[in-house]
């Protein structure tokens, strides 16, 4: 397979700098998302990858072969769109078929590859039908099919599964993670989707307004986001924030509202010299108590039961924050509560820049 290497990618439609300065390197074999919100440029990106956008300036390698001027049939790629883009008047058989046959592959060849595919992909049984007579999570599978039986050095899919349901989009990712370590193809895979990054992904590189913001395994992005942007983006119920002051050892929310400045901080503060931070924390890594002690003090504004856990909403000044709390525990709208945070899951970031303060440096 190939290991793909960018490096200084800019991308400008007319006056609109839609990639600013990439650079990334996916390893072989690698499976790679590519995490932001609608207009990010995550697939701009992923065009880029595939030769259909060429770079206003910057390179594209594949091992060490530049490819930045390649069209797309030159760089043994598999694409797979959003909305799978199957030949209507074409059998499941004849759009897998498809791209060998504009090989001119031979016919036994072409016959042999889109048979073990469809089997791999669990549609051998679908190969006379039509599009429109499959349903469309078949409908993707074929897709992926195609792409994949001119057996590519490298596989790029746009949003592949957001036009599938819930519960069919889960039993496809599956089969899609398993597949690629099977065949151990490179992957870049754009998605807006953060649970779908997470669960799939070996690592994330975490896009916004055509910047990377962070690249990372889900454990690295989820548990020590660099951006406050990355924590907020990621999880659901996402990080919660709430603005602090520190003084003499203790971030204040608010007057007799504190919480001393977490161990692993108490350097970097110093260090740095920050005064106003932002506390960030996971709803998992916190617990609400009823009354006011030694914590975070706010009040309940909502709660939501979820069968074994109940989420309940806390107002904190001018923040909504949520925890998770136990099924059988009763709480009223309006009442003091104290949200008590684990120890070493806290991050902290700039107020002003918004970056969490252990990577302020960098």
């Amino acid at each position: 397979m190939v290991r793909i290497r960018l490096e200084n990618i800019v991308k400008k439609f007319g006056n609109f700098i839609a990639l600013d300065n990439i650079n990334l390197e996916i390893k072989d074999g690698e499976f790679m998302a590519l995490l932001g919100p609608s207009g990010s440029g995550k697939s701009t990106l992923l065009y880029t990858v595939a030769g259909i956008y060429k770079p206003t300036s910057g390179r594209i390698y594949f091992d060490e072969r530049d490819v930045t001027e390649l069209p797309p049939k030159d760089r043994n790629i598999g694409l797979v769109f959003q909305n799978w883009a199957l030949y209507p008047h074409m059998t499941v058989y004849k759009n897998i078929a498809f791209p060998l046959e504009l090989r001119k592959a031979p016919k036994d060849e072409i016959d042999e590859k889109v048979r073990k595919v469809a089997k791999m992909l669990h549609i051998e049984k679908l190969l006379d039908r039509y599009p429109w007579q499959l349903s469309g999570g078949q409908q993707q599978r074929v897709a992926i099919a195609r792409a994949l039986v001119k057996e590519p050095e490298v596989l790029l899919l746009d949003e592949p599964l957001s036009n599938l349901d819930a519960l069919l989009r889960l039993e496809v990712r599956a089969e899609l993670k398993r597949l690629q370590k099977e065949l151990g193809i490179t992957t870049i895979y754009v998605t807006h989707d953060q649970a779908e990054a997470l669960a799939m992904a070996d690592r994330i590189a975490v896009i916004r307004e055509g910047k990377i913001l962070q690249v990372g395994t889900p454990d690295e992005v989820y548990y020590k986001p660099m951006y406050k942007f990355v924590g907020g983006f990621l999880g659901n119920p996402p990080m919660n924030f709430v603005e602090a002051r520190v003084e003499d050892g203790k971030l204040l929310i608010s007057e007799n509202n504190y919480i001393p400045v977490p161990k692993q901080y108490r350097q970097i503060i110093e260090r740095l010299n920050v005064k106003d931070v932002i506390i960030g924390f996971r709803p998992h890594d916190a617990e609400v108590i009823k009354g006011i002690s030694e914590g975070i003090v706010g009040e309940v504004y909502s709660f939501e039961p979820l069968g074994r856990e109940q989420i309940v909403t806390v107002s904190v000044n001018d923040s909504i924050v949520k925890v998770f709390a136990p099924e059988g525990e009763h709480f009223n709208f309006g009442e003091k509560v104290t949200i008590k945070l684990k120890e070493g899951s806290v991050v902290l970031f700039d107020k002003k820049s918004e970056k969490a303060l252990e990577f302020l440096n960098e």
